[in-house]
C-alpha cells in the first residue's frame, strides 16, 4: 500500500463539499490532485454517502461525456433522486470543459461536482466567465515544506515544527537539503532511491512536455521550450530581459511570450513583478521567475542527481518565495520585488492590507541584524512599520527609523 502523505488542503476542500458551488482542483501534472479527490472520495463512502468517480483520460468513462445529457442520464441511473459527489478527473481533456460544467450545474441537479484539471482551465477558454458565481478554485501545490516535514517525521510534531528546528540540529538540516535537493513531487518524495528519484522527476517533465505542451501549443519540435526551461531554471531570482532572452534562444518575441505565459498556465514556474512608484528611479519591467517546484529546476539545471549547492542563495531564495505563498503569516498577499536602476534591491516586497513589508533572505545563520545600504534606502523613502529578514537560525528584532526589524529563522513561516 503507497504512503499517504497528509496535505494541508484537504480540510478546506471538504468544507467546501457543503457549497453547491463546483470545487475545481488545479495544479502541476502529479502534484496530488487525483490522490487528494480519492482520499475525500473514500472518506464520503465511509459516512454512507453516494460517490462516483470517473476519469476522461480513460475510454470507457469519456463516453459519458459525449454530451451534457448523456452525463445526466448517467448520474441518475447511477444516483437516482438522492444526493451524490460526482469526481471527474483531468476536466482539461474535454473540449468547452467550462460551458460542459456550466450545462450540468444550471440544471439544479442534487449532485456536488468536485473536478481537477492538471494545468489550468483558462487554457482551452475562458472558464472564469463561464461558470461564474458557479466555482471555486483550489490551486494544489507538489508537497509542500511543511507537508513534507510532517510527512518524513512520522507526524509527530505536527503545530510543533518550529519547535522541531528549534531543538533538533541534526534531523532537520538532512531534511531541509533532502528537500532543496528534490522537491516537493509526491512521487519523487516517495521513492526511496536517488536513482527512483530521478528516474520519477524525468518521468514528470517529459510527460508534461509530451502531454501538455505539444498538445497545447501544437509544436512538433519542443527543442526551443525545453532550452528556455533550462535557462530559467540557471536565472531564478534574478531580472529577466525578455529580448536579450529571445536572442539567446534564437526565437521571436511573441513565441517566447507564449511559451512563457504556458509555462505560467501549467505551473511550472511564477512571475514576480518589480514594485516601483517612482519610475524615474525604479525597475519597471523586468520580471523575475521562480520554480513551483524546487526538484524540477534542479532536473532543468542538470543538478537533481548531485547534492545542492548549500551556499546556492537563489535556490534558498526560491524556496522562501514557496514558504510565503503558504505561510499563514502573510495570508497569500501578492508579492513583488523591488530593484532600482542604480542596483538597490529587496528580495520580495508583501502586501498585507495597506501595508507594503520589504523582506530580505539571507542563505546563512545570522549572528546578529545588519542591514546594507538597499534596505536603508528603502526603509527612508518607502517608510515600512516593518521588516522581515529571513535566515536560517537568528530570532531577534530591533527598530530603525520607526520601522520594526525582525530576524526570524525561516521555520517560522510554516
Amino acid at each position: 500500500m503507497t504512503a499517504f502523505i497528509k496535505r494541508n488542503c484537504i480540510e478546506e476542500i471538504t468544507k467546501h463539499l457543503q457549497s453547491k458551488e463546483i470545487t475545481i482542483l488545479v495544479g502541476p501534472r502529479q502534484a496530488g490532485k487525483t490522490t487528494i479527490m480519492l482520499h475525500i472520495k473514500e472518506q464520503l463512502d465511509k459516512q454512507g454517502a453516494k460517490t462516483l468517480h470517473l476519469n476522461i483520460d480513460q475510454d470507457d468513462h469519456r463516453v459519458y461525456f459525449n454530451s451534457q445529457t448523456d452525463l445526466v442520464n448517467y448520474l441518475k441511473l447511477y444516483f437516482g433522486a438522492e444526493k451524490g459527489y460526482l469526481f471527474i478527473d483531468e476536466i482539461q481533456r474535454l473540449d468547452n470543459a467550462g460551458l460542459f460544467l456550466k450545462g450540468i450545474y444550471d440544471r439544479n441537479l442534487p449532485y456536488k461536482m468536485i473536478v481537477s484539471g492538471s494545468g489550468s482551465l483558462e487554457l482551452k477558454e475562458k472558464i472564469h466567465e463561464s461558470l461564474a458565481g458557479r466555482k471555486r478554485i483550489f490551486e494544489i501545490p507538489t508537497i509542500t515544506f511543511s507537508e513534507f516535514i510532517n510527512f518524513k517525521t512520522n507526524y509527530q510534531f505536527i503545530n510543533k515544527v518550529n519547535d522541531f528546528f528549534k531543538y533538533d540540529k541534526t534531523l532537520p538540516e538532512t531534511l531541509l537539503q533532502e528537500y532543496l535537493y528534490f522537491g516537493g513531487y509526491p512521487k519523487v518524495v516517495l521513492a526511496n532511491t536517488i536513482e527512483e528519484k530521478g528516474d520519477t522527476i524525468k518521468e514528470i517533465y517529459n510527460s508534461y512536455v509530451e502531454k501538455d505542451i505539444q498538445n497545447l501549443i501544437h509544436i512538433e519540435k519542443t527543442e526551443n521550450f525545453i532550452n528556455l526551461v533550462s535557462v530559467l531554471s540557471s536565472q531564478i531570482g534574478q531580472l529577466v530581459n525578455r529580448t536579450e532572452l529571445s536572442q539567446t534562444l534564437n526565437i521571436d518575441r511573441e513565441t517566447l511570450k507564449t511559451y512563457l505565459w504556458y509555462l505560467e498556465k501549467t505551473f511550472i514556474i511564477k512571475r514576480i513583478n518589480p514594485f516601483f512608484s517612482n519610475i524615474r528611479k525604479e525597475l519597471t519591467k523586468m520580471p523575475i521567475f521562480y520554480f513551483t517546484d524546487i526538484g524540477l529546476r534542479n532536473y532543468n539545471r542538470n543538478q537533481f542527481m548531485t547534492p545542492p549547492n548549500k551556499t546556492d542563495g537563489f535556490l534558498f531564495q526560491n524556496f522562501i518565495y514557496q514558504l510565503l505563498k503558504e505561510s499563514k503569516m502573510f495570508n497569500n498577499s501578492k508579492i513583488n520585488f523591488w530593484r532600482t536602476k542604480d542596483g538597490a534591491e529587496v528580495d520580495f516586497i508583501a502586501h498585507l492590507g495597506s501595508d507594503i513589508i520589504p523582506i530580505e533572505v539571507k542563505n546563512s545563520s545570522l549572528d546578529n541584524i545588519d542591514l546594507n545600504q538597499s534596505i536603508h534606502s528603502f526603509i527612508a523613502f518607502y517608510k515600512p512599520r516593518k521588516l522581515y529578514l529571513i535566515n536560517k537560525s537568528l530570532d531577534s528584532t530591533l527598530v530603525v527609523n520607526n520601522c520594526e526589524i525582525t530576524a526570524i529563522p525561516f521555520f517560522k513561516l510554516l
